[in-house]
């Protein structure tokens, strides 16, 4: 008996139609506005019983993934000298506000090496703006 190719859409589009309406409506758009080896403050907003506080995660940047509302991003931070990740949905309700706090400057997608280095090392990140200024300097 041979293969039977069955078509996993449906052939007029129309149901992945609603559901790019439905995931357009949920992007925010304040949210692009750092990128890897950046140092970003997170605020958070947690729920504890009726009342809601905003809570802060501040570290750097060391992955983004995905697209639109899959959009995702991985905050590393040293906390009482051990290494602290955290991964947050890009577009989440429970994300008030991110703030960039430093603008790194980073040849790689993912910093993936950060996690195997320990105390100052391990948050080392290049200054995009010392960089910027470092070239013309080269130059003369």
């Amino acid at each position: 008996m041979g293969y039977i190719r069955r078509p996993f859409f449906n052939p007029t589009g129309l149901m992945s139609n609603i559901i790019e309406k439905i995931n357009k409506s949920q992007l925010k758009s304040d949210r692009n506005g750092f990128n890897v080896g950046d140092t970003i403050c997170v605020h958070t907003i947690v729920k504890e019983g009726d009342k809601e506080r905003i809570q802060k995660f501040t570290g750097v940047v060391i992955a983004r993934r995905g697209t639109d509302i899959n959009a995702s991003f991985t905050v590393r931070r040293i906390s009482y000298g051990e290494g602290v990740e955290r991964v947050f949905p890009l577009h989440s309700p429970r994300i008030s506000k991110i703030a960039v706090e430093n603008q790194g400057a980073v040849r790689r997608s993912k910093l993936n090496y950060l996690r195997n280095r320990t105390g100052k090392a391990a948050m080392a990140v290049k200054d995009k703006a010392r960089e910027t200024e470092a070239a013309p300097a080269a130059a003369a």
